[in-house]
This record gives C-alpha cells, structure tokens and sequence, in this order.
C-alpha cells in the first residue's frame, strides 16, 4: 500500500482521479442526455427535467455525509469504493433501454448512479479536508475541479463521438468501464483511518450552523450556483438547435467548457491560496456577470465557444476552486463529510434546481432574456460575499 505521507503530492492525483469518474456522469447527464433526447424528438422541457431529476442526489449530499461520518472508524475508503462500483453497475442497464419507450426506468437507472458516485464524492470531500492544510486547498480544489471537468470534457467528446459512430448503447457501458477503472488508484492508497469514540454529530453540526459567516457561506454558494445551472443543460441544446450543429460537433464544441473550467480551477486554486479568497472571487464575479450578458450576441459557434469558454474559466476559478476553498475553511474537520456535505447540497441545490426548469424558463422567456437573467444572478452573489469574513491563510491553519 502507497503512503500519502510519504507522498504527498499523490493526493492530487487521488483526489483528481475520483473526482474524474464524478466528471464522467455529468457528461452523460448533461450534454449526452441532451443530445440522445434531442435525437429522440424528446422535448427540451423534458429532458431538463430528466437531468434535474437524476441530479437530485446531488441536493442531498446532506444526508450521504452523516452516514460516513458515522462510520468513521471504518474510513472513507470502503465508501468510496462501493460508491464507484454501484454507480457503474447501475450505467450498463442504460445501454438497452430506450428512454422513448422506457423513460421512467431510464431516469431511475441513472438516478441510482448518480446516488453511490455521491457516496463516492461525499467521502473524499471529508478525506480531503482531513488531510489537508488551508495553504493546500486551494491547489486541491483545484486537483478535484480539473478531475470533474476533465472527465466532463473527455466523456463530452469520446461519448459524442462514440455515439456518432456505433451508437448510444456502446456508450454507457463505455462509461461504466471507465468509472470502474477510476477507482483503482483508491484501492492501493494506504488510508489512515481515524480510530475514536462515535462523535455526537447534531450538536457539533448545531453548533456550527449557529455561526452567521457560515450561513453566509452557504447562502452565497446557493446563489451564484444559479449561474452554472442556468447553462448548464441549455447551451448544448443551444448549439443543436439554434446553431444547427451534429451531435459530434456539440460535443466537441461543449468540451470547450469543462476544458476552461480545469485551466480555471488551477489559476484560480494558486491564487486564493496567495491572495485569499474573497478579493479573487470577487474579481471573478466581475467578469463571470459580463461574460453571461454576451451570450444573448453569440450568433456563431466561433463566437459562443469563445463566450463559452470566458465562462468556463471563470467558473473554475471562482466557483469551484475558491469557492471550496471557503467551504473548506470553515467546515470542522471532526464532521467534515457531514457539514461540507451540506454547504455542497445548498449550493447544488441552486444550481440544479433552476437547471431543471431551464428549458421550461426558455420556452417562456426566450433565449436572449434567458441569458440576461443568466447573468443577473450573479449580482446577488457578489453583495453577499461583501458580508463574508474569510480566515487568514497561513501554513499551519488546519
């Protein structure tokens, strides 16, 4: 077995790898679903729907962390473990439904995926946090940020070109494969597992949730989610149907997003670990607020990709590489998959609450006013962060 203490930077590639496979359903949910539904005649309205509805395990990470919490003695390894087998299992059954036919089967398959690869997530949350300092978790959220969109930009991509070439079938049970693989480096990584009485969570969660920054905390990542999750399922859908593109080509061009969320992540990780968080994310918001209102003028694919990929960057950056950071810094390590788990739920809830209804939103607002609102979302989430107290990053804050 490997020591993370005798290699550290290992961790990065740990952390990166798993949150890989977590990248790789997001590809399936988003813009493979969009594109399968868009091929099926099924509406747009459904299929936000369908994509919101097997995302809800995301909103209640809240409920998978107290149960790893629970089970500390036993580590996060064994629920890391389960979490990527199911949540592969539960992909290859996809390949011979047809959601036309069989929608709800369909939906339940994937939701029951996206389930166990929360189990999944929701233990190496709280390893991350157990093991890292606040002057590493910046560069490591960066470390997850490039696995999730790098998996979303890869499996954006092969699937699209998978599909286009043998068909959708041959691209779940690709994906179920790559997620089994994703987990392998977890099995050999030595864990150093936390041997202590069972905690009391309640109180300790209670305690925490009483502080005011940390509702601050989670009120801000419920708000400037809506941004992401305003696009997230539209834009592809965008490109097929406004701006005539294939399905190989909407693939291609998507990929441009989650590619310029992990360059993102990355600067974005280096600099609030120098500069702190709140002056960076501030910045990003700036820019994340001009770049959403130009999406009403992107009239060409050259031109979206371009809007598309600003928007990416400052995604990474701010959304996710900062942005955790913060969370990072105020959870309580002693319940970290618990608290961290809720702080991801509320802004998970923002983001794929209104994602779910987006194509709902679009048919009644029409595209140009839809990405205005897009962008408006953003301004709340910027006043809140003006009332946010960040902790001093030094080499020695846990």
């Amino acid at each position: 077995m490997i020591s993370l203490s005798k290699y550290p930077l290992l961790k990065y590639l740990l952390f990166g790898s798993l949150y890989f496979s977590e990248g790789l359903m997001f590809a399936l949910s988003t813009v493979i679903l969009i594109i399968y539904f868009t091929q099926k005649d099924i509406s747009i309205a459904t299929a936000t729907l369908i994509g919101g509805i097997v995302s809800i395990p995301w909103m209640l990470k809240f409920i998978f962390g107290p149960i790893t919490d629970f089970f500390i003695k036993y580590g996060r390894k064994p629920f890391i473990t389960i979490g990527g087998i199911l949540g592969a299992i539960f992909i290859f059954p996809l390949s011979i439904i047809d959601p036309k036919v069989e929608l709800i089967a369909f939906t339940l398959l994937l939701f029951l995926s996206h389930t166990f690869i929360v189990f999944l997530d929701v233990s190496t949350d709280a390893w991350a946090i157990q093991i890292t300092k606040a002057h590493e978790r910046g560069k490591v959220n960066a470390a997850m940020t490039g696995g999730i969109f790098g998996g979303e930009a890869f499996g954006s991509v092969v699937f699209a070109l998978i599909a286009n070439s043998v068909g959708f079938d041959i691209v779940f049970i690709t994906a179920g494969l790559l997620i089994f693989i994703t987990i392998i480096l977890t099995l050999i990584i030595k864990e150093e597992k936390i041997i202590r009485e069972q905690l009391k969570i309640a109180s300790l969660l209670i305690t925490e949730f009483k502080k005011k920054n940390t509702l601050l905390i989670a009120f801000f990542g419920f708000v400037v989610g809506m941004n992401f999750g305003m696009i997230i399922f539209i834009i592809p859908e965008y490109m097929m149907n406004v701006l005539n593109l294939d399905m190989a080509q909407t693939g291609i061009i998507n990929s441009i997003f989650p590619i310029s969320i992990v360059i993102g992540a990355f600067v974005g990780g280096i600099l609030v670990d120098k500069w702190g968080r709140k002056k960076i994310i501030s910045i990003i918001l700036i820019f994340l607020i001009i770049s959403s209102a130009l999406l009403t003028i992107a009239d060409t694919w050259q031109f979206l990709a371009f809007i598309y990929a600003m928007i990416g960057f400052l995604t990474g950056s701010g959304l996710y590489a900062a942005a955790g950071a913060l969370f990072m810094d105020i959870t309580n390590p002693k319940i970290g998959a618990t608290q961290y788990s809720i702080l991801a739920s509320i802004a998970n809830f923002g983001e794929m609450g209104i994602a779910m209804i987006s194509g709902t939103l679009v048919l009644i607002l029409g595209y140009h006013r839809f990405f205005l609102y897009a962008a408006w979302v953003v301004g709340p989430a910027l006043l809140i962060l003006y009332f946010i107290k960040e902790k001093p990053i030094t080499k020695n804050n846990i």
